[in-house]
């Protein structure tokens, strides 16, 4: 019998702050056993990460999943090695054409348990200019502030 939900193990939380989110995606991830080990006690760092695609097929790149400690030494793999993601031959292919465009990236947002399978939401991105970024914080200390005022009276 399977595990059912979902538990969120890592978020990405300066991605919405950074980019414009245009798209997301579900995709697994290729991963070891020690890897998945870490993963599960939250031992993964998505903040820097980004994904590339080559040769038609999507990497997972610049994520940090710490080694898991009580793994053999023969069985530990280097915390930044590239994983591969498993997506559908068609998504790949959209990604890659909107990637090509000017601007757009591919990002991880968050890497979760599904059913016992670990996987990551990826976003189709767009970077933010610094006045967009000062808007936005504007615009969010202002619903603050009205929040604020309507639960005082």
């Amino acid at each position: 019998m399977g595990k059912t939900g979902i538990k969120i193990i890592s978020q990405n939380r300066k991605a919405r702050h950074e980019y414009h989110i245009v798209d997301t995606l579900e995709a697994g991830i290729v991963l070891l056993g020690p890897e998945v080990k870490s993963i599960r006690e939250g031992r993964i760092n998505i903040k820097d990460g980004y994904v590339e695609i080559k040769d038609g097929e999507a990497w997972l790149q610049n994520v940090h999943i710490s080694p898991y400690p009580y793994a053999t030494n023969t069985a530990r793999p280097d915390p930044l090695r590239p994983r591969k993601l498993l997506l559908h031959k068609q998504e790949i292919k959209r990604l890659a054409g909107k990637v090509k465009e000017r601007g757009f990236t591919l990002i991880p947002l968050k890497v979760y348990l599904s059913n016992g399978k670990v996987k990551v939401e990826i976003a189709l991105a767009k970077g933010k200019k610094l006045y967009d970024k000062r808007e936005a914080l504007k615009r969010k200390t202002l619903d603050r502030e009205f929040e604020k005022r309507f639960k005082i009276r």
